[in-house]
């Protein structure tokens, strides 16, 4: 797979909480972000080349909002290097000009630096 990423993923120290808003199902846990894209870490394998409507949980004693609401697409899943997981990566189709920045605030006060 060619990768076509423009702005590179950063780690989290936070593993926010993300949920299919249609069923209000947690998904899994962020792994990394950036504000065209994030990574999921799940127990079960989710659904490739599949829209979603996603929340993502936001530390409350950081943020003004307790969660971000966006659309994304799965783009594709493989096992985590833990095999009781599986990682999926998402291409983020429509999310708030307000929320594109608390990302970015979220990757520039939180983010490992590699």
């Amino acid at each position: 797979m060619t990768e076509k990423r423009k702005l590179e993923r950063r780690h989290l120290i936070y593993y926010l909480r993300v949920f299919d808003r249609d069923t209000n199902e947690l998904l899994g846990h962020l792994i990394d972000i950036s504000p065209q894209g994030i990574m999921i870490m799940s127990e079960e394998p989710l659904e490739t080349n599949k829209h979603f409507k996603l929340r993502m949980d936001l530390p409350v004693e950081i943020f003004e909002k307790s969660e971000i609401e966006f659309n994304a697409e799965s783009r594709w899943t493989k096992k985590d290097v833990n095999p009781q997981f599986y990682d999926t990566g998402f291409y983020i189709t429509d999310l708030s000009y307000a929320d594109g920045r608390l990302i970015e605030k979220l990757i520039d006060d939180y983010g490992f630096r590699s």
